[in-house]
Formats: C-alpha cells, sequence, structure tokens
C-alpha cells in the first residue's frame, strides 16, 4: 500500500508544472502583454508626431508651396531668412513671448487664488467650480465673437460700463491699439482658462492630508503660516502641471487670435501660430511655414524644460 501510495505521488509530481516553469510562463505572458498596451499608444505617438515631425524637417529644407509636385531642396535658407531678414517672424516670437508671460502670471495667480477659496467640499463652492468651469467647454470661437463685441469701442460693454461709472477717459479701442491689443487678447485667454486651472489646484489641495491642516491649527500657526509652509510646498505637482500646460496652451493660442484680430492690427497681435498659417495657408509658403514650425516646436521644448529645472531648483 505504502509503495502504490509512493508510486502514485510522484507520477502526479511530474505531471504539475514545476514553479520555475509557471514564473517563466507568466513572464513571457507578461512581456508580450506589456507590448501590446504599449503597441496603440506607439502607433499612435508616431502617426501624429513623429511622422510630421519628420516630415516638417524635411519640407523646411525645400521651397514647397503646398500645390506642386515639384520642389527644390534650399538647406538651411528657410532659416536664416527667418533669423536675419523676417522683421515680422522676430515680432511674432516678442509677441508670442509677451501673451504667454501675462496669461502665465494672470492665470495661474487668479486659479490659486479662487482654488483656496472653493476647495472645501460643499454645494455653494461646487456650483462656483462649475460656473469659473463653464468658459472652458465653450469653443474659442464663440468666445472670440463674445468678446469682439465687448471690446467695441462704439457699443462694447467694456466702453459702455467704463462710461457709466465716469472713467470714459479709458475708453479706447482695445483691438485696434497696437500697444495694448496683445494684452486684451491675454485678458480672453486667461478669462477662457482659469477655471480649468482652477480644477487642478483644487484636487492638489484635497490631495494634502488633512491632518496637517489640524495640527498648524492646533499650533495657533496663520492662514499665512498654512499655506506658506504646507499647501504651497505640497501643491508642487499641481503648480508643475499648471505652469506646464498653461504655457503650451499660450503659444498654441491660434484660434482666438485669428478670430478676434488675425494678428492684426498692423501685425502687433501676430503669434507664432498665426504668423506660421499665413505662410502656409495665405503666402503658400509651405517649406518656409515648416522651418517656423521647428522652430516654434524647439522654443515650446525649451521653455517646458526650463520651467521644470526653475520649478525643481525653487522646490515648488
Amino acid at each position: 500500500m505504502s509503495l502504490h501510495n509512493n508510486t502514485s505521488l510522484a507520477t502526479e509530481t511530474e505531471k504539475a508544472p514545476s514553479f520555475s516553469a509557471s514564473v517563466l510562463s507568466y513572464f513571457r505572458i507578461s512581456k508580450l502583454g506589456i507590448w501590446l498596451f504599449i503597441l496603440p499608444g506607439a502607433a499612435l505617438y508616431s502617426i501624429f508626431f513623429v511622422f510630421p515631425t519628420i516630415a516638417a524637417l524635411f519640407l523646411s529644407t525645400t521651397d514647397w508651396n503646398g500645390l506642386s509636385t515639384s520642389f527644390s531642396f534650399i538647406g538651411i535658407d528657410h532659416f536664416i531668412e527667418l533669423f536675419s531678414r523676417d522683421a515680422i517672424f522676430k515680432q511674432s516670437i516678442s509677441t508670442n513671448l509677451k501673451f504667454t508671460l501675462t496669461v502665465l502670471i494672470f492665470q495661474t495667480a487668479l486659479s490659486l487664488c479662487l482654488a483656496l477659496l472653493l476647495y472645501k467640499k460643499s454645494r455653494l463652492n461646487t456650483f462656483y467650480r462649475a460656473l469659473f468651469f463653464v468658459p472652458t467647454i465653450i469653443s474659442s470661437v464663440s468666445i472670440a465673437f463674445t468678446w469682439n463685441f465687448m471690446y467695441d469701442p462704439n457699443i462694447g460693454g467694456l466702453n459702455l460700463f467704463l462710461t457709466k461709472i465716469g472713467l470714459e477717459n479709458l475708453t479706447q479701442s482695445w483691438l485696434g491699439n497696437g500697444k495694448i491689443a496683445i494684452f486684451s487678447l491675454a485678458f480672453v485667454q486667461f478669462w477662457a482658462h482659469t477655471g480649468q486651472m482652477l480644477i487642478i489646484f483644487v484636487a492638489g489641495i484635497q490631495a494634502i492630508p488633512k491632518e496637517l491642516f489640524e495640527a498648524a491649527s492646533i499650533d495657533g500657526a496663520s492662514k499665512w503660516q498654512v499655506f506658506k509652509r504646507i499647501t504651497w510646498p505640497l501643491l508642487a505637482p499641481a503648480t508643475i502641471m499648471v505652469v506646464a500646460y498653461t504655457t503650451i496652451q499660450s503659444f498654441k493660442a491660434f484660434d482666438l487670435i485669428l478670430a478676434m484680430t488675425n494678428g492684426g492690427p498692423s501685425n502687433a497681435t501676430e503669434i507664432l501660430s498665426t504668423f506660421l498659417y499665413h505662410e502656409a495657408f495665405i503666402n503658400f509658403r509651405f517649406g518656409y511655414a515648416s522651418a517656423v514650425s521647428v522652430i516654434f516646436m524647439l522654443i515650446i521644448g525649451l521653455l517646458t524644460f526650463l520651467q521644470f529645472k526653475i520649478l525643481k531648483l525653487t522646490k515648488i
């Protein structure tokens, strides 16, 4: 009987898969699964980023007009022209930086202040968060038409409001004055997207452990001390996301500016994205526009890199 049992045990042991074989099989399946999960994302990334980037680099060395089937290779002539002879391109970079910096400062500051007021969970706060978020879901063209009316020098709401409160000396053509037009557009940009950044900051504040605020309250810390020592340092991930996203979003504010001013007056609101559009689809210089797109991509990448470095050094 004992011998029979031992024989059965040995037979079952041979049939059962070993532990090491199971582990190896698991890792093979896991690696295959990982590649299968990565494949769709990699394919989309290649189609919508890698291939267009390579195409832009290639076209930037040609004189292709976007219509003909023939073109000539001209090397780096487009880049030389951009930096040495094209005054509008240089102006568009300067204007873009003004626009981005203005939006970045005011949008980040305003969304943070609103988040500090509305982060607590209540029906009223939820209502206000939704209210501030509404402009984000409205199309940029609709916002542009609305604010074109608001900025109208004759019947616009802004000038009428200033006149009603006795500040008629401040009324002017907000989009017709080249000195302030880009700042008028910047106001519309951060008005439209502050609610979006507000939600990110609210999520960041709510993720901070409540015990820290309770301990600070017991120790008698003031609101400023709580913000400086607890809230602001622990908002680093949210702050990095807001700053990076706002910068990229501001550089790509194409539809709003095109619908409101089309780069005018006298190219005063021409930014890189609208300059690229005009060169490609108005002047039919697709090779030249491709060179602009390459520089555009490098500028956004450089600014994002510098932002992350600065935020890391300042321990935000």
